[in-house]
């Protein structure tokens, strides 16, 4: 375990030190860019509609018992940006786009096409986990922000239909203004950048120390795709602290 840590703590170091090389290496940006952002967009926006009413019909009705119905647009608008909208899709992300690049980069390690690039004077920190950090690092925040306002949406939207509550979109929304700001935001956005380095690192990794034949392929894909939700969830706690003394 700690010599695991250690390798993942390397290849950081080293992916930082390569960073002078990101121009270089713009067009894989882009193409990984696509794979964290727009062909995850639409299954992030379906979830992200089912978290805000889900939080709307639990809470609701709770409210509106106490008279406090008019509040339910503070309480699903900091629960989506502070919490659920990066935990969820980190854990996404983790799972639709983390274990492809472990699958990926572990069969190139299987089939000894990093040794190739080593042999070519290519290196593979530079050539395979560079392009995927920046993606990683400049989609999920990106996703994160989509995720808040597709769920402000749909906890309206149950907020009005639903006949326990029964408040209008406007005073949905003006309990939203009043309660959540830009930091608010800001706040998730941060959260799903660090979320995304500890998923871009420990998949890249898993990778890269792939060894066996396909049954270690699968066994690094499943490894990678529990170790980064088990940090997410393991670190949610420690980023939120650390916001909470910023505010």
């Amino acid at each position: 375990m700690f010599q695991d840590a250690g390798e993942v703590l390397m290849l950081l170091w080293r992916t930082f030190r390569a960073l002078p090389c990101a121009w270089r290496q713009r067009r894989k940006v882009f193409e990984q860019l696509f794979e964290v952002g727009n062909a995850s967009l639409l299954m992030a926006c379906v979830l992200s509609l089912f978290i805000g009413g889900v939080l709307a019909l639990q809470t609701g009705p709770v409210l509106a018992e106490r008279g406090l119905s008019n509040f339910i647009g503070q309480v699903v608008g900091l629960s989506l940006c502070r919490e659920l909208a990066p935990v969820m899709m980190a854990i996404l992300v983790a799972g639709r786009v983390g274990s492809a690049w472990a699958a990926e980069i572990g069969s190139m390690t299987v089939y000894q096409e990093v040794d190739a690039l080593r042999t070519m004077n290519i290196d593979p920190v530079r050539y395979l986990v560079l392009p995927r950090m920046i993606a990683i690092v400049v989609g999920l925040p990106v996703l994160v922000l989509f995720s808040v306002l597709v769920g402000w949406v749909g906890g309206a939207f149950i907020a009005y239909l639903n006949y326990q509550v029964g408040i209008s979109f406007h005073a949905y929304f003006s309990s939203l203004r009043n309660g959540v700001d830009a930091w608010d935001v800001l706040h998730g956005m941060a959260k799903g950048a660090g979320f995304a380095v500890i998923i871009g690192i420990i998949c890249c990794a898993q990778g890269l120390s792939t060894i066996g034949g396909p049954r270690g392929i699968g066994r690094t894909v499943t490894k990678a795709v529990v170790n980064s939700i088990a940090f997410i969830l393991l670190l949610d706690y420690f980023f939120t602290r650390f916001l909470m003394l910023l505010d």
